[in-house]
């Protein structure tokens, strides 16, 4: 029975999205769930798995089409076969082509970039050391592994290469990767790429924060030394209770939500001539992947415990990396969270994720020297910076904000008891 391929209904705000790869060609047998396109939103990546058992027919669109919901994609076989004498005749180059896109035994686990990457270059994905969380493959991995293959010449250098392919348009589904031209010695080779749906997004967020709201930002430090002694006390225990590392995010997060609360006017937003306090504290996280920022939103913070909170961001990272955010994932938020501390900035002005109207940045640990009563002490400390709209926050309430984030910090206990 032939059955119609086509796109699945969008998240409302989104209009169209990009095919950005077919994983399957026509002839291919296909298994019930199996992936067969990627499609691209600004947001997410979505895709579009197989009814049910069958063979894919035949193509309606080509990579790199914009589409919108509902529109053909391909015609699809249910309950066909391949056929059997070309299987038969391609069962060892398949079995090849198999091992060497990586695709046994672990498709399910490479993200959807890793995994066009690997197949557009006809790689094994077992032998690339992978630096992921889990032992995941990243696309820096692939990339990294592209700039040490023999003959990967270029003239800006060996990991030039790796970078080109890695940004450039995907060809045919598993054809092998074009040969770029042969440059003369000392030539200075340059290529043009569009850039994806989510990079568009987030480049046009960011000037509409810059050109729409009044921005600035505020700096403090924070003595982490409390919070470092509680975590080494308690982290095997609550590991064993609860099956989850505490980590450092957890009093970001609780701490955040205390001053949020002594001053409403950081968890609200503008809407024409109106400022909205919101009574709610939804906390947007934001989690850097290969395809860009994105920041997926704990919902209701202030009612959750150090232990749900450390679950849902290591889930919503899990899934940001992998492609498998929704887009309720990543809707509303009243406050952002960032930490550029985990790449080893040590200061830096985060941008708010309008129309929210504050962002806390979190920054790397380092050990200094410190004055702690009248003695010269060496201590963990961290720049913490507030950005935020100068329009409804003044001053005094940004610089508060973060003295009561600092104390929230130096002094746990706080946060439990109220004060």
């Amino acid at each position: 029975m032939s059955t119609e391929i086509k796109v699945p209904q969008l998240p409302e705000s989104i209009t169209d999205a990009t095919l950005v790869a077919w994983h399957k060609k026509p002839g291919e047998a296909v298994k019930r769930d199996e992936n067969l396109a990627d499609l691209e939103t600004d947001k997410v990546v979505l895709e579009v798995p197989a009814p049910a058992n069958g063979v894919l027919r035949e193509l309606k669109v080509e990579k790199g089409a914009v589409v919108t919901a509902g529109q053909l994609l391909a015609l699809f076989e249910e309950g066909a076969q391949a056929a059997a004498a070309p299987a038969a005749a391609k069962a060892a180059p398949a079995a090849e082509e198999l091992k060497a896109t990586g695709t046994e035994g672990g498709k399910e686990k490479l993200s959807p970039s890793v995994r066009r990457l690997i197949e557009e270059n006809r790689l094994d994905a077992a032998a690339i050391p992978a630096s992921g969380r889990d032992g995941r493959l990243t696309k820096s991995d692939v990339v990294d592994f592209l700039g040490r293959k023999p003959g990967a010449a270029s003239a800006d250098g060996p990991s030039a290469p790796a970078a080109t392919l890695a940004s450039a348009p995907a060809p045919a589904a598993r054809a092998p990767a074009p040969t770029a031209p042969a440059l003369p010695a000392g030539a200075r080779g340059e290529q043009r790429v569009p850039m994806t749906r989510l990079r568009q997004r987030i480049a046009q967020r960011l000037i509409e924060a810059q050109s729409t709201q009044a921005l600035l930002t505020s700096f403090n430090e924070v003595d982490l030394t409390a919070v470092n002694e509680l975590r080494a006390r308690h982290k095997e225990r609550f590991e064993k209770e609860h099956g989850v590392k505490l980590g450092f995010m957890s009093f970001f997060v609780k701490a955040s939500i205390e001053a949020l609360k002594k001053f409403p006017v950081t968890n609200a937003s503008i809407d024409g001539n109106d400022i909205v306090y919101h009574e709610f504290y939804d906390i947007g996280v934001a989690v850097s992947t290969e395809r860009g920022l994105v920041v997926p939103i704990v919902r209701d913070a202030d009612a959750k415990s150090f232990a749900t909170l450390e679950k849902e961001i290591g889930e919503y990272a899990k899934k940001a990396r992998s492609g498998g955010l929704a887009i309720e994932d990543l809707t509303g938020g009243t406050f952002t969270i960032t930490n550029g501390g985990v790449f080893g900035s040590l200061m830096s002005t985060p941008i708010v994720n309008a129309p929210q109207s504050a962002i806390l940045g979190m920054h790397k640990i380092q050990e200094r020297p410190m004055v702690v009563g009248g003695q010269i002490a060496i201590r963990p400390m961290m720049y913490i910076a507030i950005t935020y709209d100068h329009r409804i926050i003044d001053g005094r309430e940004a610089v508060q904000f973060l003295v009561t984030v600092k104390e929230c910090l130096e002094d746990p206990g706080r946060m439990l008891l109220g004060v």
